[in-house]
């Protein structure tokens, strides 16, 4: 059967150890992958990073940019926090993604390996679900100038130092102010990240078509600070009051660290990230399976 997609992109997060070769058994999945993409008439094109960790020799290498521009669609290998990276990466792009989960809970990496090769078959096919999922876009301004921008496709959080007590924080929503917080943080969440850290703090589990936030106070000083629904059409704003060595997470890959003064808004991004999933997926099963729903049920 023939892929109607036409060129696609393998990227994995690959680490050469002292100059040593990459994991035996990580370079022979991702080999197979590449010759089975290929007899189904793909043109397989590796990204810079995984060509370079992996050691992986003779398919077209290229920069995520270049497979920004070029790829019909992204197969991610690896667990969630690389479907995180490269996905705020390639959603400006609108390439699709498809996760094949080398790691422990896959909430976004649901295909397992032992199924790799009939699922994708279905899938090049044509045989598989769309799930369109809403960044955030935040900003840290100082003194009147945006001093970090990033993507977050799960959370965005302010927490304290390590060592330090706790922060305290003023939270605005459209401009209005809700209050003023005493806490270790506060996470503001996507309805993907609400299975992340906000599920930790007792955060609400979002469906992924909600159009809505979490915002979560972590270990807060008042009890009566609960998490809270927010639409996502509004802008949050927090100031940071006061608190020492503070600073702001985005997916807990990239952080900024604050100042006394610091203020981090949150704004919807005009990017989607695209997940392409088997057909008959499920959330609700993608829930049950991974948070063991039914485990002690008769």
């Amino acid at each position: 059967m023939k892929s109607k997609f036409r060129q696609i992109a393998l990227l994995g997060k690959y680490h050469l150890n002292s100059g040593s070769s990459a994991n035996p058994s990580s370079r022979k999945t991702l080999e197979e992958i590449a010759q089975f993409l290929h007899t189904l008439g793909c043109e397989v094109i590796l990204e810079h990073d995984t060509a370079a960790g992996s050691g992986l020799s003779g398919y077209t290498v290229m920069g995520i940019e270049e497979i920004g521009t070029s790829c019909d669609l992204a197969i991610v290998l690896g667990g969630d926090g690389t479907m995180l990276g490269y996905a705020r990466q390639l959603a400006p792009h609108n390439v699709p993604l498809i996760g094949i989960n080398q790691g422990r809970l896959g909430f976004i990496t649901d295909i397992p390996l032992n199924e790799v090769k009939n699922t994708l078959t279905a899938m090049l096919g044509g045989g598989y679900e769309e799930d369109r999922r809403a960044l955030m876009r935040a900003k840290v301004w100082r003194d009147g100038h945006c001093v970090f921008n990033a993507l977050a496709l799960n959370d965005v959080v302010v927490n304290r130092g390590a060592t330090s007590g706790m922060l305290e924080v003023r939270v605005a929503i459209d401009g209005r102010f809700v209050a003023n917080q005493r806490a270790d943080g506060v996470i503001i969440a996507t309805p993907t990240g609400s299975t992340a850290y906000s599920l930790s703090v007792g955060g609400p589990l979002l469906h992924p078509s909600l159009p809505a936030w979490v915002m979560a106070p972590i270990a807060p000083h008042t009890l009566s600070n609960r998490p809270i629904v927010l639409s996502d059409t509004g802008e949050v704003t927090i100031d940071l009051v006061a608190g020492r060595d503070a600073s702001a997470n985005f997916d807990m890959q990239s952080l900024a660290s604050l100042l006394i003064g610091d203020r981090i808004t949150v704004k919807r991004s005009n990017y989607h990230a695209t997940f392409l999933h088997p057909r008959g997926w499920s959330y609700y099963d993608t829930l049950r399976q991974k948070l063991h729903w039914n485990e002690g049920v008769a």
